[in-house]
């Protein structure tokens, strides 16, 4: 080692070629350590979605998106929820017993909803994925029986589905139409992703 003192000009661009590494590396840590933390879509992806449903009228449907996919909220008329007691002996699992989509023990009801004139279901169909169409009408239409309550019929492959989300039988779908955790946070206000037991 030498004793020899370092040139002050060499000491200025040491320490200052240093602070500039230091700075540089702190740019580049920052992308890389925060590319490990969940985007905020991937966090939304995930996430309970609150609707508020005050202004859903009897007989109309709205669609909402949780996880990516097409949640449907319809309040129910009256004479919707009659037909469904038409449909019982033509749905395929009329208690919800199934187990590819289990349904929630507060939906494995007639009406397979907490409250019955609410019904909330994911529009995707159970044989391969597509978003069936609302056929909410009831009686005698295109690609549906005479006695047809009101419903979905999804088109790619004619699987149909009456206003709470069961399939008829002998058709391509094996499942109903699922049913996604929720519950209410007041009398108008809905929480998709989440129930009391999670």
């Amino acid at each position: 080692m030498s004793d020899t003192p370092m040139d002050p000009s060499k000491r200025t661009w040491l320490i200052a070629s240093s602070c500039a590494g230091a700075v540089g590396a702190g740019f580049v840590a920052v992308p890389f350590v925060s590319s490990f933390q969940p985007s905020e879509r991937a966090k939304a992806a995930g996430a309970a979605v609150e609707v508020d449903i005050a202004a859903l009228k009897p007989g109309e449907k709205i669609t909402v998106e949780w996880r990516g996919k097409p949640v449907w909220i319809m309040r129910r008329t009256p004479e919707m929820l009659e037909g469904l007691k038409k449909t019982d002996p033509q749905v395929a699992d009329p208690k919800s017993d199934r187990k590819a989509y289990p349904t929630p023990e507060y939906a494995k009801n007639e009406y397979r909803s907490i409250k019955p004139e609410v019904f909330v279901a994911v529009g995707i169909c159970s044989h391969l994925g597509c978003s069936p169409s609302d056929k909410l009408q009831p009686g005698p239409q295109p690609s549906l029986p005479d006695d047809w309550q009101g419903g979905f019929l999804c088109p790619c492959h004619g699987s149909t589905f009456d206003l709470a989300g069961r399939v008829f039988k002998n058709k391509p779908a094996p499942d109903n139409l699922e049913v996604p955790p929720h519950m209410y946070l007041s009398d108008t206000k809905l929480l998709i992703g989440e129930d009391k037991k999670a």
